[in-house]
């Protein structure tokens, strides 16, 4: 029997916990506001969708063969979260001398793009459907049903952080130095807890 409970726990819980997405949104709303941010937030609920469309059309498939991708996939999005977290880490103030390393993340194509090698999302959707969703519904609209579901979720759960990052910018602005290595030393929290 389908378990509501679980699955809104679940879903809910991974929508809105720190992961790339979510710092990412932070970090690009503290520095250039909810509106520019949300640019990138659209571009991740793009890159989410069909993410989460493929693991639901293929999760059947992947079960057999994701102990062999998996190790792969593992070190390329952890490797992309290092890169974004060195980013964070060398953005300098905007007051500061020298030329300002930009976060060019906060666009429409990285949101996107980020959602095919962030490996919390491709295990989200896989996990998701294969052990809470298709187990009990296989149906099209059905499953169509929970990939919107999963989608507008994660969607929410990005801008919520994206939100949180613009309305204490100025805060955020005041301690700009310290922020970016917290935010740094989460992304490198998420890439290692990927690997291990």
């Amino acid at each position: 029997m389908f378990n509501v409970a679980a699955f809104l726990s679940y879903i809910f819980l991974t929508a809105y916990t720190p992961g790339p997405n979510n710092i990412m949104a932070m970090t690009n709303a503290s520095n250039d506001g909810f509106k520019k941010s949300f640019r990138f937030c659209l571009g991740v609920l793009a890159g989410f969708f069909v993410v989460v469309l493929a693991s639901a059309i293929f999760s059947a498939a992947l079960y057999d063969i994701i102990p062999t991708i998996e190790p792969f996939m593992r070190f390329i999005g952890a490797a992309y979260i290092l890169w974004l977290a060195w980013m964070i880490l060398r953005d300098k103030p905007k007051n500061s001398k020298g030329n300002k390393v930009r976060l060019e993340p906060n666009c429409f194509f990285t949101g996107m793009v980020m959602q095919f090698v962030n490996v919390k999302v491709i295990l989200y959707g896989i996990t998701t459907f294969s052990t809470l969703v298709l187990p009990y519904f296989t149906g099209m609209f059905q499953v169509s049903l929970f990939i919107v579901i999963l989608t507008v979720v994660g969607f929410s759960g990005t801008c919520c952080w994206a939100m949180f990052g613009s309305i204490f910018s100025k805060l955020f602005a005041e301690h700009k130095r310290g922020l970016n290595i917290v935010m740094a030393l989460l992304l490198g929290y998420c890439a290692v807890s990927i690997l291990f």
